[in-house]
């Protein structure tokens, strides 16, 4: 589907003061008429794992079965002792914070290309009738370092180059621990999901920015869906809520725990699981007050391989649920737009 040519960021449109635009506008309530859109939601019981325990012989089975519990139930977890410290994670804050502060023009020496995910922009304009997200973002793929499009990579604020080159190697080793972690919980091989997702599986780091919304009943920072991942990595804003999650046909907050990164199952694990961890549908609620910032690293396989439900949870008593698919990202952004969920195509 073809991108339309791009007009003003949101935080364009709030600084130009023109009023709420109304391609920003919902129909409805966010789709589910019994709650609005910005009306109080409960908190989601998810637990926190031990990512040092995980694969930890002696004290790992409790924490395994916690994280198959939480990943079976609602898709998401939170991940302590993941080995980054709080100082670093809030530097990444921090200069995500002063990328978005600085001038439109400094901005748009990023910005992407029409049709092109990579760069700084707004919500991607598929259609005439597409009603947009309430968020500006710089989308980068941090690994492998032959698929960087440094251009996109803002020189300034100074050090954001070199952190998030930093940060990527971090977040490759939790990453790594992770798949391991999930394959256990499921009583299999350490390695069988790292290696359908393949070696140069992809990492694409995107910075959010949701500015301050004067009508958070009506307008909505990120549209409910499920990302169209491996798994999703999230460093939530510490201080203003927004993130909720959809179970059972009613929507949750995320809790917001310091010094954790939240992990959400994705498509592709939901695929490579067989249906047994969810990847749930999500969406980002705005703030009449405040601006929310975040930053979420996508897990995406190497483009030659296939995924498909691994052998070792296909039985007589759980038959296969979904296909075998490949470059499953490339129908996933024409499916987000269109509000439409792709994983619905891959089952059997």
């Amino acid at each position: 589907m073809e991108e339309k040519p791009k007009f003003k960021t949101v935080q364009e449109v709030v600084a130009a003061n023109e009023g709420l635009p109304e391609r920003y506008l919902q129909p409805l309530t966010g789709g589910h008429e019994d709650q609005p859109l910005n009306g109080p939601v409960p908190e989601m019981d998810i637990p926190s794992i031990d990512l040092s325990l995980l694969l930890s012989s002696s004290e790992g089975r409790q924490e395994l079965s916690k994280l198959h519990s939480a990943l079976s139930k609602w898709g998401v977890v939170q991940v302590m002792n993941h080995g980054i410290t709080e100082a670093f994670l809030d530097k990444i804050y921090k200069l995500t914070k002063q990328f978005f502060a600085l001038p439109t023009e400094e901005k748009q020496k990023y910005a992407r290309d029409i049709g092109n995910v990579q760069g700084y922009g707004s919500d991607m304009i598929l259609s005439d009738d597409q009603i947009l997200d309430w968020i500006d973002r710089l989308f980068l793929t941090t690994y492998p370092e032959d698929q960087q499009h440094l251009k996109f990579w803002p020189e300034v604020p100074t050090g954001f180059r070199k952190t998030l080159h930093e940060y990527t190697m971090k977040q490759h080793a939790v990453i790594e621990q992770f798949f391991k972690g999930m394959a256990r919980s499921l009583g299999l091989e350490d390695n069988v999901f790292l290696d359908m997702h393949g070696e140069n599986a992809r990492m694409d780091t995107r910075f959010n920015m949701y500015p301050p919304c004067p009508r958070p009943d009506m307008v909505i920072g990120a549209k409910p869906h499920g990302d169209g991942s491996a798994f999703t990595l999230l460093l939530p804003d510490k201080d203003v809520e927004g993130l909720q999650f959809l179970k059972d046909g009613k929507w949750y907050k995320a809790p917001i725990v310091p010094d954790t990164i939240l992990i959400n199952v994705g498509d592709l694990m939901e695929i490579m699981s067989n249906g047994i961890y969810k990847s749930p549908v999500h969406r980002v609620v705005t703030n009449r007050e405040k601006e929310r910032i975040s930053v979420a690293t996508f897990c995406v396989p190497s483009p030659d391989k296939e995924i498909q439900p691994v052998e070792g949870l296909v039985s007589d008593a759980r038959p296969r649920l979904y296909k075998t698919v490949k470059k499953y990202v490339e129908l996933y952004f024409d499916s987000y737009q269109q509000g439409t969920r792709p994983i619905q195509a891959a089952l059997i």
